[in-house]
């Protein structure tokens, strides 16, 4: 039997049209918290939305930016109208918003600040309690989920820009219940027995690509 494979730019075509005759997606309103965002230099405006359980990644063209009442954030809370379509060259789908309706502070963001401030306040990000961090850790202890990409990240990062360090990984789980407690036992247990030089705590690849950046 012979097989007849299209390629990889025909099935985003196929896919990108089916999306798009879907009247109902050519212009949903959904609403969501921003985050990742960046005001491009054309203009254009991309960022994430998302709620507790899922995201989307978006684009605000230039010509819709300009009718904007706010300056969209991280954080915000947002009610979007759009269209839903598939950018073919990556593959992906996503909301090219028409327009963005503010809609209070998110309740994610509004929660990490209560909990900054809460925390600032019983002086643990005081520059006394900072420790610097070494140019070249010779072990780096790492706590995170052993089954996630992160993990396989962390070490083709690592590895290839210090070929002779040597990675500790302490499996925790990163969301759910309980998985704050073990987290800190995770934290205790590399100090106490000063095990590491330095430790990654990582949830998913977008966070361990920022840490990796800095």
């Amino acid at each position: 039997m012979q097989y007849n494979p299209i390629t990889v730019s025909e099935l985003n075509l196929y896919i990108k049209n089916k999306i798009d005759d879907d009247e109902y997606l050519n212009n949903v309103l959904i609403k969501g918290e921003i985050s990742n965002f960046k005001h491009h230099y054309t203009g254009h405006m991309y960022f994430t939305l998302k709620d507790e359980k899922s995201l989307i990644k978006c684009i605000m063209f230039k010509s819709y930016t300009a009718n904007l009442d706010f300056v969209p954030k991280d954080g915000a809370k947002v009610m979007i109208l759009g269209t839903v379509s598939v950018f073919e060259r990556d593959g992906v789908y996503q909301i090219y918003a028409k327009a963005i309706k503010q809609d209070g502070i998110g309740d994610l963001y509004k929660a990490y600040e209560e909990l900054k401030e809460k925390l600032e306040k019983e002086g643990l990000f005081d520059k006394i309690h900072k420790k610097k961090i070494p140019l070249m850790p010779k072990c780096i202890g790492i706590l995170t989920s052993n089954t996630g990409s992160v993990i396989r990240d962390i070490i083709n990062v690592s590895t290839r820009r210090n070929p002779n360090v040597y990675l500790k990984l302490l499996p925790v789980p990163v969301q759910g219940k309980g998985a704050g407690e073990k987290i800190a036992r995770g934290i205790q247990i590399f100090n106490e027995k000063k095990l590491v030089d330095v430790i990654i705590l990582a949830r998913g690849r977008w966070f361990f690509r920022r840490f990796m950046a800095i």
